[in-house]
């Protein structure tokens, strides 16, 4: 690696967990790209996270999108050592109600377009012969499943398969390939659905609390790290414990 700081291109970096990745790369030392589809957000979190991030205005479901994300962070950072996939959209809808529109807009955005950031990525590592690709996957999908979310879950297994065969084609370019999988992590986004709501939430989960997007950030970073140099289609899942217990009885058993 040059002289250069370390540059990551973080997508769906404006808010809730994308943006405490953002973050937490940002504190590492690394000069971040904020990718969002609105760039005044993006703006603004590069604003606030500082350390030379920038922001970046991106459709990554779209291949001019992402190209045109990849070269941005070429040209402004001379280099792209670390991809956080995290873009992902998560609208609810049951069987049955569900349309193809909903759908495909949903496959489209989380895996489709991971694999449209992945590959537009792809010729800077190539070329400095090593790069890190971190995914934000979930644990909703590859182990749980979640009344209204079988596109989303579908979406987040589709990327572990994913990951695992693009893991074995970029080894030899020095390119690692990891998932994040979080479980109930706590954002802007459950602003609103009550206290109540939130302790149910936590009620399930071993550890009795909801996740940070810190937690996502410090795995994400692992993965992304000279110490993760030999580590590859591999996952972690990030929920305090939550896929633990074979029933609520096992949590019940915690109090005796």
């Amino acid at each position: 690696m040059s002289d250069r700081a370390r540059s990551a291109i973080v997508t769906g970096g404006s808010k809730g967990i994308g943006k405490g990745i953002a973050r937490g790369f940002a504190n590492a030392g690394y000069r971040v790209l904020v990718v969002s589809r609105n760039g005044a957000e993006a703006d603004a979190v590069a604003a606030e996270i500082g350390g030379g991030a920038s922001g970046f205005a991106a459709d990554v479901a779209t291949s001019e999108g992402v190209r045109a994300m990849a070269e941005a962070a070429v040209d402004r950072f001379g280099g792209i050592d670390a991809l956080c996939a995290n873009a992902g959209i998560f609208p609810a809808a049951k069987l049955g109600e569900m349309t193809e529109a909903d759908f495909d807009h949903v496959i489209g955005v989380n895996l489709k377009g991971t694999f449209l950031s992945v590959s537009a990525v792809l010729p800077a590592m190539k070329a400095q012969r090593a790069g890190r690709i971190v995914l934000t996957s979930s644990i909703t999908g590859p182990i749980t499943g979640y009344p209204g979310w079988s596109h989303y879950g579908a979406s987040k297994a589709g990327q572990l398969g994913f990951m695992r065969t693009a893991a074995i084609e970029l080894a030899p370019f020095g390119i690692t390939v990891n998932a994040v999988m979080p479980g109930n992590i706590m954002t802007e986004g459950l602003d609103g659905l009550g206290q109540d709501y939130l302790d149910k939430m936590a009620a399930s989960i071993p550890m009795k609390r909801l996740g940070s997007v810190d937690d996502i950030a410090g795995a994400a970073l692992y993965f992304a790290s000279d110490a993760a140099g030999y580590v590859t289609g591999q996952t972690i899942v990030v929920d305090g414990g939550q896929v633990l217990p074979e029933s609520l009885g096992a949590l019940e058993a915690m109090e005796g």
